[in-house]
C-alpha cells in the first residue's frame, strides 16, 4: 500500500489530508489484521524534504552494514545447524523460540506492556520475539537486551491506533 488513504496525504509531514472524515479509517480498514500479523516489519516512512536529502550528514557506509548482516546471517545458521531447514531466526518453531528468545523480566514486561497496549496478536508476539532476535544478532549481543525488543516492538506500527479496525 503505497498511501494510507486516496489521496495520498495522511500523516504527511507537511500536507494536510483532504480525505473526508471516516474514509482514512475506511482505507486502513482494507488491510486485515491477519494479513499484518505475518508482515515481519511495518514502517511507516513519510516523505524526506529535498533540503535533507542534500545534507552532507555521513551515514554507515553500504560495505559496514553489509559485514554486520554477515556477521548476523552466518551466526543464525551456526546456532540453528542443528536444525535442518532452519538457517535464520524467522524459520524458528516455538520450541526454538523459547530456547533462543529468552526476555529477562525488564524485558519481559516491557513486551507484555505493548502486547496490552497495542492489543497483538499471539502471532504478533513471536513476531516481535523472533526480530528483537534479529536486531540482537546485529549487535552482536548474545543476549536480547531491552532496546533490542523496543526496537523490534517499533516495528509494528501498522498493529497501532489508525491501523487496528
Amino acid at each position: 500500500m503505497p498511501h494510507h488513504c486516496m489521496c495520498g496525504f495522511y500523516n504527511h509531514p507537511t500536507r494536510n489530508c483532504t480525505c473526508p472524515p471516516g474514509a482514512v479509517q475506511k482505507y486502513l480498514n482494507k488491510v486485515s489484521g491477519p494479513l499484518l500479523d505475518r508482515i515481519d516489519l511495518h514502517i511507516e516512512v513519510t516523505p524526506v524534504a529535498f533540503t535533507e536529502l542534500n545534507n552532507d550528514r555521513p551515514g554507515e557506509s553500504s560495505a559496514i552494514i553489509r559485514e554486520r548482516v554477515v556477521r548476523a546471517r552466518d551466526l543464525q545458521a551456526e546456532r540453528y545447524k542443528d536444525h535442518p531447514g532452519i538457517y535464520a531466526n524467522a524459520q524458528i518453531n516455538t520450541q526454538l523460540m523459547h530456547e533462543h528468545c529468552r526476555l529477562n523480566p525488564g524485558s519481559n514486561n516491557l513486551l507484555r506492556k505493548a502486547m496490552e497496549r497495542l492489543n497483538l496478536s499471539a502471532r504478533a508476539h513471536d513476531r516481535i520475539l523472533k526480530v528483537s532476535r534479529s536486531i540482537a544478532d546485529l549487535a552482536d549481543s548474545k543476549n536480547i537486551c531491552p532496546e533490542h525488543l523496543a526496537e523490534a516492538i517499533q516495528y509494528r506500527s501498522l498493529d497501532r491506533e489508525g491501523w487496528a479496525g
